[in-house]
C-alpha cells in the first residue's frame, strides 16, 4: 500500500539508464499503488522535477551525461526536499553509504530491490519527506510572520518558546508545558506533535481535571467488557488511542495520586493493562504533560508525585502570559478575527485604533482564551464593520480588572515572614473571590487553577473553620 492516503496516488520518479530495470521497478511501484515517471539520467530527471511534484526519487548511481552523484548534488544545492533512495550494486555500497551522509539521500537499496523492502523504505521515505516539507513551511512562516503552527506572536517570550519547541519536537523526549490557564499550552503540544516524526499518527489530549475520579483509570488505560457496571463493550484507553503518536495529559497535577503511580508504571514499562484485564498491551506513545500551577508548589503540596515530575520534566516549555507579550495583541487579534469570520460567517476586516488601544491596555487575566472570547463577541456584534470600542465589553481596557499581587494594593493579604503557606493561600483565595463578587469561575481564572481545584480549596477552608461568606455560598 502506498503511504499517501489521498485519492490521487503518490508519484515516484525512477532514474536509471537501464530500460529493463526501469520496467521492473515501475511494475513493482504500480503494484504498490504508486504512479511512476522515469528518467534515463540526471539531466532528464532535473527537467521532470522542475515541472512536477514527486513523493520520492529512486536513482541509480552510474549513468551517462549526469550520474546519480551529480543529480543528488544538484538537488542538494537547489534545496530540493523530495527524499531520494539510491539504487546500487553490491560493489558500490560503500559509496552509497557515503552519499546518504554527504549528499543527504534518504537511504540506499541493493539492485535488484526486493518488493517488501522497497515498500517499507518508500513508506518511511515519503513520511520523512512530508515531515521535512512541513517543517520547512513552518520555518518560513515563523521567520516571515512570527507564526509557528497555531501559535502567533513575534515578542521575545514567544521567540524563546518557539526556539524550545523547534529543539525538542524532533525528539521523543517527554515535555512538561507550564503556563497559566488560557495561554495556549495545548497549542504548544499540538505544534510539538506536528513538528515530530509522529505527525501522521494520532494526537490525543485528555484533561485530567475534567475526568471524574471513578472514570479516570478507564479513560487513560481502557477497560474490558464487564469490568464494572455499565462496561458493556471493550474500551481502548487514551494510551492505546494514541499508539504511535502523542498523548497530552493536561492539568497533570489534578490527577489522583493513585493514578499518578499507575501512570508512572506505564511510562516506565511502555505497556498498559486495561481495567478488568490481565494482558499487558505494548504502547508506543510520546507523553506531553501540561499544568497551570507552579510545579514547585504542587511538589511541596504533594499533589504531584516527585518521581512522576522527574519522569515528565525531561524538557520544559513555558507558555508566557499575555500580559508579558502585549505587543503580540494586534497580531493575535488579526489571526483570531480571521478564524472567527469563518466560524460565524462574518466579514470583519479590521480593528479601529481606539479599540486596539483598549485591547492592548487590558491586563488579560484569562490570557489568549479571554482575548478570543472578547473578540468573538466583538466580531458577532460588528459583523461586517470594523471593530469599534463600543463593540468591546466595558471591562476591557481596565487594568483594575485583575487584582495586583496580594499585599501591594490594600487587598489585606499579608506576606510577612513567619506566616504559614496555608494561611496565605486561604487569605489570597478569599480576597480574590471578594474582588470578583464571588464569581468562582472568574476567580479560578485569576488564580490560575481549575474550577474543580478552587472548589476543593474552598471545601478545605470550610472544614478548617476559617471560612468566609464566599465559602458558604
Amino acid at each position: 500500500m502506498a503511504y499517501d492516503e489521498n485519492p490521487a496516488p503518490a508519484t515516484v520518479l525512477v532514474v536509471d539508464d537501464d530500460v529493463e530495470m526501469c520496467t521492473t521497478l515501475s511494475g513493482i511501484l504500480v503494484s504498490l499503488g504508486y504512479t511512476v515517471e522515469t528518467a534515463a539520467n540526471g539531466e532528464d530527471a532535473l527537467t521532470k522535477i522542475d515541472g512536477n511534484s514527486f513523493a520520492a526519487i529512486l536513482t541509480d548511481l552510474m549513468m551517462p551525461r549526469m550520474d546519480g552523484f551529480q543529480l543528488l548534488r544538484a538537488l542538494l544545492e537547489r534545496g530540493e526536499l523530495t527524499p531520494a533512495i539510491v539504487l546500487t550494486g553490491l560493489d558500490s555500497i560503500s559509496n552509497a553509504v557515503s552519499i546518504v551522509h554527504e549528499l543527504r539521500a534518504f537511504w540506499y537499496l541493493s539492485k535488484p530491490p526486493q518488493r517488501g523492502v522497497l515498500e517499507v523504505l518508500l513508506t518511511r521515505a515519503i513520511q520523512h519527506g512530508k515531515l521535512v516539507k512541513e517543517t520547512e513551511r513552518l520555518q518560513r512562516q515563523l521567520s516571515h510572520q512570527g507564526v509557528l503552527g497555531e501559535l502567533v506572536g513575534s515578542s521575545e517570550p514567544m521567540q524563546r518558546a518557539y526556539s524550545l519547541i523547534q529543539r525538542v519536537a524532533p525528539t521523543n523526549a517527554p515535555v512538561l508545558i507550564t503556563g497559566e490557564s488560557g495561554t495556549g499550552k495545548e497549542m504548544i503540544a499540538r505544534t510539538i506533535h506536528r513538528l515530530s516524526a509522529r505527525a501522521s499518527a494520532p494526537f490525543v489530549a485528555v484533561n485530567c481535571a475534567a475526568l471524574p475520579a471513578d472514570l479516570i483509570e478507564s479513560e487513560l488505560f481502557g477497560h474490558e467488557r464487564g469490568a464494572f457496571t455499565g462496561a458493556v463493550t471493550r474500551h481502548p484507553g487514551c494510551f492505546e488511542q494514541a499508539h504511535g503518536g502523542t498523548l497530552l495529559l493536561d492539568e497533570i497535577g489534578e490527577m489522583p495520586p493513585l493514578m499518578q503511580a499507575r501512570l508512572l508504571r506505564v511510562l516506565e514499562e511502555s505497556s498498559v493493562r486495561r481495567l478488568g484485564g490481565t494482558a499487558e498491551i505494548p504502547v508506543d506513545v510520546r507523553v506531553l504533560a501540561a499544568t497551570n500551577r507552579p510545579v514547585e508548589a504542587a511538589l511541596i503540596e504533594k499533589t504531584l508525585r516527585e518521581d512522576l515530575f522527574y519522569r515528565l520534566n525531561v524538557f520544559r516549555v513555558h507558555a508566557p502570559p499575555l500580559r508579558e507579550r502585549q505587543e503580540d495583541i494586534p497580531q493575535l487579534a488579526k489571526a483570531i478575527i480571521c478564524d472567527l469570520n469563518r466560524k460565524h460567517n462574518c466579514n470583519v476586516k479590521s480593528v479601529h485604533r481606539d479599540a486596539l488601544e483598549r485591547l492592548t491596555a487590558h491586563s488579560w487575566p484569562g490570557n489568549v482564551r479571554e482575548l478570543r472570547n472578547v473578540l468573538e463577541w466583538a466580531v458577532i456584534t460588528a459583523h461586517e464593520d470594523a471593530i469599534m470600542p463600543a463593540h468591546l465589553p466595558k471591562i476591557v481596557g481596565s487594568r483594575a480588572a485583575t487584582p495586583e499581587p496580594a499585599g501591594a494594593n490594600g487587598s489585606g493579604v499579608r506576606f510577612e515572614t513567619g506566616r504559614g503557606l496555608e494561611d496565605i493561600e486561604r487569605e489570597y483565595i478569599l480576597a480574590t473571590l471578594k474582588s470578583v463578587n464571588n464569581d468562582r469561575k472568574r476567580a479560578a481564572q485569576l488564580l490560575g487553577v481549575s474550577l474543580r481545584t478552587l472548589y476543593s480549596r474552598l471545601a478545605e477552608i470550610k472544614v478548617r473553620g476559617q471560612g468566609h461568606a464566599a465559602v458558604a455560598q
